[in-house]
């Protein structure tokens, strides 16, 4: 038997959560596993649907985190076949006392703290009694090394992603309305937050809109930087040109991101916020959607620069205008789109969970 310790787990929404479901859905159709996850709203009916068996635990977060861990500790002492622990994050392990294997894995932003202080030693301390450390990047693991973690520990695996649904015509019929007849057509699905670097899109569209005048750029997310990401866009009198979009559904979502020519997500380091791979860039690339990713992070494993889309540099407002004029120019998105699409092959979960499996 194999135990997920998770704090994000679907029905709870997002990236992490996501890559917890891929991750522990593809390794129960090879191996027995368990999986303790944090309580959430409507999980009785997700949970019931599974192949696996999940134990939800609730609370406050700081008793929860050792509750959590005292229930672990327990199953393990009671369960002789346990052959390894899975972490999603070091606090999720931090708790768990066991001479079995753990694996813990990382994505940059739970390690990126600066070396000697507070929160760097006590990452460094627990990862000393963590057998093998699975980084989602090559940047994550050159990260992991610079803040004093062990080289030797340390393995990249991407994040897996699983294939696209066909979208019914209905769906396809509700983007084009929504993208109207514009184009060409920018795309960002992502929260709002500083580090992925809306603002310097919308100002770079305010010049972009001079050389392609029908152009348009779609947002879908919500987050902190919202509504200050929607006043630029009203200060540069882009309203036309912008389309902010939320709660919509995941059909929709992916056929709007299908109707688009680019996906633009060219992030930045803002204070420790780092993105350390970007399942997003993979996510389009499926659907045949070349991406603009920044340099700052691990946006160079989800994308071949030149060839599945480019990397920028996201702090240079010049560079994130020309790899979007450069990528629109000559129609040069449908060659790139094609390339994206035979490259997101290679992070299908039936490929990602053999690099996993190897290492269990």
């Amino acid at each position: 038997m194999y135990l997920i310790v998770t704090r994000s787990f679907p029905p709870e929404i997002g990236g992490m959560q996501n890559l917890m479901w891929g991750l522990t859905y593809s390794l129960a159709k090879y191996v027995l596993v368990k999986v303790f996850a944090d309580h959430h709203d409507n999980y009785k009916e997700h949970d019931k649907n599974v192949s696996f068996s999940i134990d939800r635990v609730g609370g406050i977060k700081l008793l929860r985190k050792h509750r959590k861990a005292y229930l672990i500790n327990e199953f393990i002492k009671n369960n002789k076949n346990i052959k390894c622990v899975i972490a999603d994050h070091w606090k999720s392990i931090e708790l768990v006392k066991t001479s079995k294997k753990k694996i813990c894995l990382i994505h940059s932003k739970e390690i990126n703290f600066k070396k000697g202080s507070f929160s760097n030693r006590r990452i460094i301390k627990a990862f000393k009694n963590i057998d093998q450390i699975i980084a989602n990047s090559q940047f994550t693991k050159n990260l992991a090394i610079e803040i004093g973690l062990d080289e030797n520990k340390i393995v990249v695996i991407n994040p897996g992603v699983f294939p696209t649904k066909e979208f019914d015509k209905l769906t396809v019929k509700e983007a084009e309305k929504i993208l109207k007849d514009k184009s060409p057509r920018l795309i960002t699905v992502s929260r709002f937050d500083k580090r992925k670097n809306h603002e310097k899109i919308i100002m770079a569209l305010r010049n972009l809109k001079q050389i392609y005048p029908k152009i348009t750029y779609t947002c879908i997310g919500y987050g902190d930087e919202e509504e200050n990401i929607k006043s630029l866009v009203k200060e540069l009198k882009l309203d036309e040109q912008v389309t902010f979009l939320k709660n919509i559904p995941q059909d929709l979502k992916n056929a709007l991101v299908y109707k688009s020519n680019v996906f633009v997500m060219p992030s930045i380091i803002h204070k420790t916020s780092v993105e350390g791979f970007g399942i997003a860039y993979v996510e389009a690339a499926q659907l045949g959607v070349p991406s603009i990713g920044g340099k700052d992070g691990g946006a160079s494993d989800a994308i071949k620069h030149n060839e599945t889309g480019i990397i920028c540099d996201g702090n240079s407002l010049e560079d994130i205008y020309s790899s979007i004029d450069l990528i629109i120019k000559n129609n040069s998105y449908l060659e790139m789109g094609k390339k994206a699409k035979e490259y997101s092959s290679k992070f299908d979960w039936g490929n990602i969970i053999k690099e996993y499996l190897r290492i269990l």
